[in-house]
């Protein structure tokens, strides 16, 4: 999706969209806090991006517009896109709110075509949300993650197997998959600024100097990525909220516990999920987060007032939790399976 959650505002918020728009809490309102979780093209102008400082940001462009992340907006629009992907392809592999890869050997469309396919995903998405995405095609996952970023926003890519020379040669090395902070200054050291630079390199050579990621890079230039498409089962879900006051008593941790609890709830329903551990997250405003879990041996059921229940008893096992300043809450439900799991308690012996 192209900028996602900026796009969603923007939509939302028509006077938004000829303006720099930053996805964060604004800085000028909580003591600076806070990180960047998109930005709008238009910001992006300036410098911003993604995991940024939101203070920076606003150094950078101070007439920018700071929206309040709704992840819970975002996750359900997320759901209605991926809902659309399972309309082209019965193997799509998630991979955030906003992106996903579809395997679309199978042609469920019948189209005949991978761009006529892409052309056609674009347009239901846009019909049915008034959002716009990039597609990258191509016959492997590397190659159309790259793609897909190749041309945005509404662009739509396709490598194949002749163009893989020409595509990622003149690729600065940073566009790599791998190719992070820490090791982009050591591959410029070595005079690898470029895909045509990582090309000339031997694999052992990639090897000495990176170890593993060396020979996945050597491979990946080539156009090598044999990963397949995976249907990923979710481990768990939950849901968490920073606040910008802390929580100071009992009773607001209390009435925040029940409102994540009924997200949660609604979110496992959707998904036709329960779950036999429950997992707590507290993060205080020294930032010393603690953790606690209860595994039941039976299903908990999707119940608001018996995940609460739980959660009390979590919360009771902190020591010092009378004293906390919360500044982040979090309840999740693990060990999952679909709801046609029941709990089915057998007799150990037959009575007449």
């Amino acid at each position: 999706m192209d900028c996602f959650y900026a796009s969603i505002e923007m939509r939302d918020e028509p006077t938004l969209r000829d303006k720099p728009v930053v996805i964060a809490r604004d800085p000028r309102k909580n003591g600076g806090h806070g990180v960047v979780a998109t930005a709008n093209y238009e910001a992006r102008k300036y410098g911003i991006h993604s995991a940024q400082n939101a203070q920076k940001a606003l150094k950078l462009c101070p007439k920018a517009v700071f929206v309040t992340p709704d992840f819970e907006k975002y996750r359900r629009i997320s759901r209605q896109i991926h809902e659309i992907f399972a309309e082209f392809s019965d193997l799509v592999e998630p991979i955030a709110f906003d992106e996903a890869y579809l395997d679309i050997t199978a042609d469920k469309k019948g189209l005949g075509s991978a761009t006529l396919t892409a052309h056609l995903l674009q347009q239901e998405i846009y019909a049915k949300t008034q959002l716009t995405c990039s597609v990258g095609i191509s016959y492997n996952k590397f190659l159309a993650k790259l793609a897909s970023d190749f041309c945005k926003p509404v662009g739509t890519t396709l490598v194949r197997k002749s163009e893989v020379q020409a595509f990622l040669f003149p690729l600065p090395i940073e566009k790599f998959r791998g190719v992070g902070k820490k090791t982009a200054p050591k591959m410029h050291a070595l005079g690898i600024k470029t895909g045509r630079d990582l090309y000339e390199k031997s694999e052992r050579y990639l090897y000495e100097k990176f170890g593993k990621i060396g020979t996945v890079l050597y491979q990946r230039v080539r156009g090598i990525d044999e990963r397949p498409v995976e249907l990923k089962e979710r481990k768990s879900i939950g849901t968490e909220r920073t606040f910008i006051k802390s929580l100071l008593s009992e009773q607001e941790v209390s009435d925040e516990l029940f409102r994540l609890a009924k997200r949660l709830v609604s979110e496992l329903n959707t998904k036709q999920k329960h779950g036999k551990t429950l997992v707590l997250k507290l993060r205080t405003t020294t930032f010393e987060t603690v953790t606690k879990r209860v595994t039941k041996p039976d299903f908990l059921a999707n119940d608001v007032d018996l995940l609460v229940y739980y959660a009390q008893e979590l919360l009771d096992e902190i020591t010092f939790a009378s004293d906390l300043e919360v500044r982040l809450l979090g309840l999740t439900v693990t060990n999952l399976a679909p709801l046609e799991f029941e709990n089915i308690s057998l007799p150990l012996f037959k009575f007449d």
